[in-house]
């Protein structure tokens, strides 16, 4: 008999299983001044001073990152580079090709830095599908597609012999195809784009968690064994806002669990039902996503209560949920169920933030910026947070203004223990996630 996982790491992604060993960076000390203090080094962190250190060379940039670049959800993601904002309806014509030229720009600007800088990062853009598990679902879905092909919106819909030739998993009965997303190995990208700022002289602090922030006209962020002194203040941290008392009423953490196989062969691959395509998301609620790694990874996340967890009080340490684990590879083998012999190489977590609405939150407060908030689409969205910042700080606001998660307020969420216990009853009594539908 078969192991079904190998002995790992504990909550040691898939993705930081397959880089280069990490570059050592040191810990801030004593007190240093710069113009704009980011906090946080993941994809909204490294993208925020990558652009600003681009567009605005004379700044002095610092970055304060907890761990290590790219240590939260940027580096334990399902990988999946996806188009479309979580809580945007998709009916009206004018919003919808915004929005989708609003992502599309999101992509595009990770695959162009990859290529100008010369970027040592594994991408792609073969296309992912989001499929359908009803057949009223999978006749809606085709009316989408319909409506989106009228607007130039390049999804189709796939069902029967042409949807087998991208996946074949059991209860699927149709599935939207977008040929633009893709796979991203998002912890190449910003250990990267760190390298490219660090020869900029952007300065970047691992291991140095912020505790306290003193806002002001020169605002004060305190780490463990030093400060920075910064005229502005990026917040780059997503789900880890609330403990830094930002956001705390608009927005949750969600340990999301994930797991990836062994490697599989490209005729196991096609075996199991695997085909030409980067990434599939189904149409659940409790959303569950695949995706499979260039060496041949079967990445899976999601699909039940067990395999999302919220902690009280807005805690981000990682759960202690073997039950999460199995019921994710329960989802993945009810799909793909000649997964059942091969073993599970990595099984990690990772803090989604998660708003009411789903929107994410984009802005700009006097001399703070932000943007989190992404609800499970962060690939895309918190790459192009570091154009919108950049420009949010040159007062080019025009440019975003329409658009329904910048400087646009976000609803309430119950404070605890109200938020602990509403959660818990909502989710079990309706297998759903609570939201707010706008």
């Amino acid at each position: 008999m078969r192991r079904h996982r190998i002995d790992v790491d504990e909550n040691v992604s898939v993705w930081a299983q397959t880089v280069d060993p990490l570059e050592r960076r040191p810990a801030l000390e004593g007190v240093v001044n710069a113009d704009v203090a980011i906090v946080g080094a993941g994809f909204t962190g490294m993208s925020t001073a990558y652009e600003m250190s681009r567009r605005f060379p004379d700044l002095g940039i610092v970055v304060l990152e907890a761990r290590t670049v790219g240590n939260g959800a940027s580096g334990r993601n399902g990988g999946m580079m996806l188009n479309w904002v979580n809580g945007i309806d998709s009916h009206d014509e004018a919003l919808t090709k915004r929005i989708w030229a609003t992502t599309q720009q999101g992509m595009d600007w990770i695959t162009e830095t990859i290529r100008t800088e010369d970027l040592r990062v594994r991408l792609r853009r073969e296309g992912c599908l989001e499929t359908f598990t009803s057949q009223e679902r999978a006749e809606e879905a085709h009316r989408k597609a319909e409506r989106l092909q009228a607007w130039n919106i390049p999804v189709r819909f796939l069902q029967g012999p042409e949807l087998a030739q991208y996946v074949r998993a059991d209860g699927v009965v149709g599935a939207l195809l977008d040929p633009t997303a893709g796979q991203l190995h998002g912890l190449e990208l910003v250990r990267e784009l760190a390298r490219v700022v660090t020869d900029r002289g952007v300065q970047i602090y691992e291991h140095s968690p912020v505790e306290r922030i003193e806002e002001g006209t020169t605002h004060r962020v305190h780490t463990p064994r030093g400060h920075v002194r910064a005229k502005i203040l990026v917040l780059a941290v997503n789900g880890y806002a609330p403990r830094l008392g930002y956001f705390g009423r608009e927005l949750f953490p969600l340990h999301s669990h994930c797991v990836a196989t062994e490697p599989l062969s490209p005729e196991r691959q096609a075996d199991i039902g695997w085909g030409n395509v980067a990434g599939v998301v189904d149409d659940l609620d409790r959303i569950s996503y695949g995706s499979m790694t260039a060496d041949g990874r079967l990445l899976f996340g999601g699909g039940s209560n067990a395999s999302y967890a919220y902690r009280y009080g807005n805690a981000t340490t990682h759960p202690d949920s073997d039950r999460g684990y199995t019921a994710v590879r329960e989802t993945m083998l009810r799909y793909f169920p000649k997964l059942r012999d091969v073993a599970i190489a990595q099984q990690w977590s990772g803090v989604l933030g998660i708003t009411l609405n789903r929107r994410p939150t984009m802005g700009r407060r006097h001399n703070v910026l932000w943007a989190l908030g992404y609800s499970g689409h962060g690939v895309t969205l918190a790459n192009l947070a570091g154009t919108v910042l950049a420009d949010l700080y040159a007062g080019d606001d025009d440019r975003w203004s329409d658009l329904p998660f910048v400087n646009q307020r976000l609803p309430p969420i119950p404070p605890e223990p109200f938020r602990w216990v509403g959660y818990q009853i909502y989710t079990r009594l309706t297998g759903r996630s609570p939201r707010r539908v706008d």
